[in-house]
C-alpha cells in the first residue's frame, strides 16, 4: 500500500520533470536561459504561488509542491552533481595554474566584499559588529550553480570565475564556525572543533585522492570491458556520493568532495565518457535546485518590502561588481573580462542561504532579517542570466574601444590574419608561440570580443567593405592568411590583394582541389585544400586497423598527394608544384627520390 507520503514524494518527482520537459525546449526555442523558466515554474507551484491555493483546491495537491523542504534534498544533489561535472572539465594540474587567482584575488574578494558590505549594514541597520560582518561575508558569496554552467571553465572569464568561486566553496566550513564561535551562548570549544575539522578534511581529502589515482582506473577499466554504459553511470555516481559522504562526515561541505571526485576521474582516459553519460541528470538537478529558488519567493513580502528589497539588491550587486573587477583588473586581467566577471559574480550565492541558516541558528541575526535577506538572495539568483548578459555586452564595448584605440598605433612588419574561426585562432597561436607578430579580423563581433579576452589580437573589421583592410597596413605586412569559410569571397580579395600588393604573400584555406587551383589563378602563394590531410589520415588510420603494412599506406598516401598537386598545377596553371605536405614522416631516401 502506498502512504500519503510516498504520494506527495511522487506528485512532487512529477511536478519536476514535467518542468523540465516544458521549460528546456519552450525557452530554447526563443533562445532564453531556462535558469529564468526554472525560477518562474518553482514561484508558479511553490507554497506562495498555486501551492498557497491547494486547500481550497485539492487537486492543485497533485501540480504543486508544499514547501521547499520537499525538494530540499534534490537541489543538494543537484548542486553536488554540477560540482563534479565541473571537476571533470579540470585536471590537478590546471588546479595548480590558477592557485594565484584561487588563494590570492579569491581570498580578496570575498574578504573585501565581505568587509565592505557588512560596513554598510552596521551603519545603515540595527546589528551587532559580528551580525554584520557575517551577514556581509554571506551576501559577498556567488552561486557556483549558476555561473559555472553560464561562463564555463576554459574561457578567461570562466577561469576567473571559477577561481574565486572555487575559494569560497572551500571557505564555507570556516564560515560556518566563526558564527558559531560569535553565538551568544556557544556550545563547546568552537576552536578546537574547526581546527579537528579542518585536519580531518586534509587526511580525507588526502585519502581519497591517494586511493582514486590507485583505484578509479581499474573501476573504469572493468566498466569499459562490459560495454554497458550503466555501469559507467554506476561506478560515477558511486564515486560522487563515497567523495561527498566522505568530506561531510568530517564537516566538510559535500560539494568539496563531488568536485574532488570529478578531478580524479578527469586523470583517467575515461572521462569523455563519464561526462557525457552524467550529463543530462546533472541539467536535471541543476533545474530541481533552481525550483527551489523560485518557490523561495513570496510575493506577498517583495510587493510589501519592494522598495526596500530592490535597494538592497541593487547595493551587493553594485559593491560586489565593483570590488571584483578591480582586483581583476588590478591582478593583471583585461578590463572587458574583469567587467563581465565582475557582473556575472554579482549576485548572491545558494551558499549565502546556508550561512544565513547557520548565523540565524547561532542567533546572530533574527528570523526577520534572515528572512528579508533570502528574498534578496532569491532575487539575486533570479537576475544572474541579465546581468551576465549585461557584463557580456559591456566587456564587447570595452574590448571594440580598444581596439580602436590601437588601431592609431599599426606595428609593422605582422602576418594578418583574415577570418578567426577555428583555422584562424589555429594559426594565431601558433604565431603567437613561434614569438610572431600578427593581427587577426573578424566581421562576428563576438568573436572578435571573446578572443580578445582570451588574449589574441583580434579587431573587428568587416572585409567585404572596400578599403577594410588597407586600415591593417598591409603595405607593411609579412604575410597575409585568408580563413574565411567563403570561396567567393576568397577569390576576389585574392584577386583585389595581389593587383594591389604584388609582393604580399598571400596564403588561403581552400576547400578542394578546384578552389585551390582557382586561388592559385587568382594570385594566392599558397591554398591549402582542407579536406585533403583529414581524409588521408582518416583513410591512413583505416588501413593500419585493417591489417596493411605501414610502407604500403604511406606510398599510397603519398601517390595520393603527387595526383593532388599535379591536379591543382594543370587546373591553376601553375609552373611549380604548389605546398601540400607529402609525408607526416620523414621520407626514405628511395620516397624522396621518387618525389623528385
Amino acid at each position: 500500500m502506498v502512504s500519503e507520503s510516498d504520494t506527495s514524494a511522487i506528485g512532487n518527482a512529477l511536478v519536476v520533470l514535467g518542468a523540465a520537459g516544458i521549460v528546456i525546449p519552450a525557452f530554447a526555442r526563443f533562445r532564453i536561459s531556462p535558469v529564468i523558466g526554472f525560477i518562474l515554474v518553482g514561484l508558479l507551484v511553490g507554497p506562495s504561488g498555486l501551492g498557497a491555493l491547494a486547500h481550497d483546491y485539492p487537486w492543485l495537491d497533485h501540480v504543486t509542491i508544499g514547501s521547499t523542504e520537499d525538494i530540499a534534498l534534490f537541489a543538494e544533489f543537484g548542486i553536488i552533481l554540477l560540482l563534479f561535472s565541473i571537476g571533470l572539465e579540470l585536471s590537478f594540474r590546471r588546479l595548480w595554474q590558477l592557485r594565484r587567482l584561487v588563494f590570492g584575488v579569491g581570498a580578496t574578494e570575498l574578504t573585501l566584499g565581505g568587509a565592505i558590505l557588512g560596513s554598510a549594514l552596521l551603519f545603515f541597520g540595527d546589528m551587532s559588529p559580528p551580525a554584520a560582518y557575517g551577514l556581509g561575508i554571506a551576501l559577498a558569496l556567488s552561486s557556483t550553480a549558476l555561473v559555472m554552467p553560464i561562463a564555463g571553465t576554459k574561457s578567461a572569464v570562466g577561469r576567473a570565475s571559477f577561481s574565486m568561486l572555487l575559494f569560497e566553496d572551500l571557505a564555507i566550513v570556516p564560515i560556518i564556525f566563526i558564527l558559531g564561535a560569535f553565538a551568544p551562548n556557544p556550545a563547546g570549544d568552537n576552536t578546537q572543533l574547526l581546527l579537528t575539522t579542518l585536519w580531518q578534511g586534509v587526511a580525507v581529502v588526502a585519502a581519497l585522492a591517494i586511493g582514486g589515482w590507485f583505484l578509479l582506473p581499474r573501476i573504469f577499466a572493468q566498466a569499459a570491458r562490459a560495454k554497458d554504459p550503466e555501469l559507467f553511470l554506476a561506478a560515477s555516481l558511486l564515486v560522487v556520493i563515497i567523495a561527498a559522504l566522505a568530506t561531510a562526515g568530517v564537516g566538510l561541505s559535500p560539494i568539496v568532495g563531488a568536485l574532488l571526485a570529478g578531478l580524479m576521474i578527469a586523470e583517467t582516459e575515461y572521462h569523455g565518457e563519464v561526462e557525457a553519460i552524467t550529463a543530462p541528470f546533472k541539467g536535471l538537478a541543476l533545474g530541481v535546485f533552481l525550483i527551489s529558488v523560485g518557490m523561495g519567493l513570496n510575493l506577498e513580502t517583495i510587493v510589501k518590502q519592494w522598495p526596500m528589497l530592490i535597494a538592497a539588491v541593487v547595493g551587493v550587486v553594485a559593491v560586489k561588481a565593483i570590488v571584483t573587477a578591480l582586483l581583476l583588473r588590478f591582478s593583471g586581467a583585461r578590463q572587458g573580462t574583469a567587467a563581465e566577471v565582475g557582473l556575472l559574480m554579482a549576485s548572491p550565492s545558494e551558499t549565502t542561504l546556508i550561512v544565513l541558516t547557520a548565523a540565524l541558528q547561532a542567533q546572530l541575526i533574527s528570523r526577520s532579517t534572515a528572512e528579508f535577506w533570502q528574498l534578496v538572495t532569491a532575487i539575486g539568483l533570479t537576475i544572474t542570466p541579465l546581468l551576465a548578459r549585461v557584463g557580456h555586452d559591456v566587456a564587447r564595448r570595452i574590448e571594440m574601444a580598444g581596439a580602436e584605440r590601437e588601431d592609431e598605433a599599426i606595428p609593422t612588419a605582422r602576418t594578418v590574419i583574415v577570418g578567426f574561426g577555428r583555422v584562424g585562432r589555429t594559426v594565431a597561436e601558433l604565431l603567437r608561440e613561434h614569438d610572431r607578430a600578427y593581427v587577426a579580423v573578424d566581421a562576428d563581433i563576438d568573436t572578435v570580443a571573446l578572443a580578445r579576452r582570451d588574449g589574441f589580437n583580434v579587431r573587428f573589421s568587416d572585409v567585404a567593405r572596400p578599403g577594410a583592410l588597407d586600415k591593417q597596413g598591409l603595405e607593411h605586412a609579412n604575410a597575409i592568411v585568408l580563413t574565411m569559410d567563403d570561396p567567393v569571397q576568397q577569390l576576389r580579395m585574392t584577386r583585389q590583394l595581389r593587383k594591389k600588393y604584388p609582393d604580399l604573400p598571400i596564403v588561403s584555406r581552400a576547400r578542394d582541389s578546384d578552389h585551390a587551383a582557382a586561388l592559385y589563378e587568382a594570385g594566392a602563394t599558397d591554398a591549402v585544400p582542407e579536406t585533403l590531410e583529414s581524409s588521408l589520415q582518416l583513410a591512413e588510420a583505416v588501413l593500419i586497423d585493417l591489417g596493411v603494412a605501414m610502407g604500403p599506406v604511406i606510398a599510397s598516401i603519398h601517390d595520393v598527394r603527387a595526383k593532388m598537386r599535379h591536379d591543382i598545377m594543370t587546373k591553376g596553371h601553375l609552373e611549380r608544384e604548389p605546398r601540400i605536405n607529402r609525408l607526416r614522416t620523414p621520407p626514405t631516401g628511395a620516397q624522396r627520390a621518387t618525389e623528385d
